[in-house]
């Protein structure tokens, strides 16, 4: 089976439902679940944290980043974690390690970098997409976040299944971005039950329409992409995506720039980044 061919094959696969997590993103799949539970207390949402040590040690390290530690006071358990960060950034955190999961039992050596490459490409544009939406765009950091971890979990499950069919992705994108971005990414993206408007965020980036400054959830995504400077292991060369370079992008807000914003913002971007990594 050609690349192409086989690259039609996981799309049909996932356009038809047909996608095998690993048995580690199943038991994460059902603790998100009991953590957007509205009646789940506090004290019930540490012990299913707790229960994944993965998950533990990110929502400490997030409740102790720039962007959640104003007073500068560290927490040391991850009880207190979740009271500062709340269930919303919790259940984002819970995306993340399931993200991470479905590149966990990768073992070719080229393909485990491809997705170490792409978790840091995710993590970057989590934290750019939570700064935009706060400080430009206006809409829910904590959804932007969310949708910047998951905006790419299609590729992870390429990856994750790509040593099926050698040579996959031995001569770049093209048949991913071509024949694979959008119906496995669909098909993976409703697997996990993601929300309606995180869905309709990263619909928006694979058409790549949106407004400067940025009005909508999509619009900040499709920013924060083209802002990061770790790029996917899956995209095109630098010009042939029609995406702008960082270097070009700025716009007024209010009485200052985007470029004001981001310099200012550097250490949470940075900070939040590292703590999702």
């Amino acid at each position: 089976m050609d690349r192409l061919d086989a690259m039609k094959s996981i799309a049909a696969q996932a356009m038809r439902g047909d996608i095998s997590f690993p048995t580690n993103v199943d038991a994460t799949l059902k603790l998100q679940h009991a953590l957007s539970d509205p009646d789940c207390h506090v004290d019930a949402a540490a012990r299913l944290v707790q229960s994944e040590p993965l998950l533990a040690a990110r929502t400490v390290a997030i409740a102790n980043s720039a962007a959640y530690n104003r007073s500068g006071n560290d927490v040391t358990n991850v009880k207190a974690a979740v009271q500062r960060i709340g269930f919303r950034t919790l259940g984002a955190l819970a995306a993340s390690v399931i993200v991470r999961q479905l590149g966990s039992q990768i073992t070719d050596p080229v393909l485990k970098r491809h997705a170490g490459q792409l978790w840091q490409h995710s993590a970057h544009v989590a934290s750019l997409s939570h700064v935009i939406a706060k400080r430009v765009s206006r809409v829910d950091p904590e959804t932007a976040m969310f949708a910047g971890i998951v905006h790419q979990v299609g590729a992870f499950y390429l990856l994750s299944r790509a040593h099926e069919f050698p040579g996959l992705l031995d001569e770049g994108a093209d048949e991913w971005l071509e024949h694979g971005e959008v119906a496995i990414g669909r098909g993976v993206l409703r697997r996990l039950d993601v929300p309606k408007p995180v869905m309709e965020a990263i619909e928006a980036l694979w058409i790549g329409m949106r407004a400067l400054p940025p009005e909508t959830l999509g619009d900040t995504l499709i920013l924060a992409s083209d802002l990061t400077v770790v790029k996917s292991p899956l995209q095109r060369q630098e010009g042939a995506s029609g995406l702008q370079s960082a270097a070009t992008i700025d716009f007024t807000i209010g009485e200052g720039t985007l470029a004001a914003v981001l310099a200012e913002s550097a250490a949470e971007i940075a900070s939040l980044s590292a703590a999702l990594s």
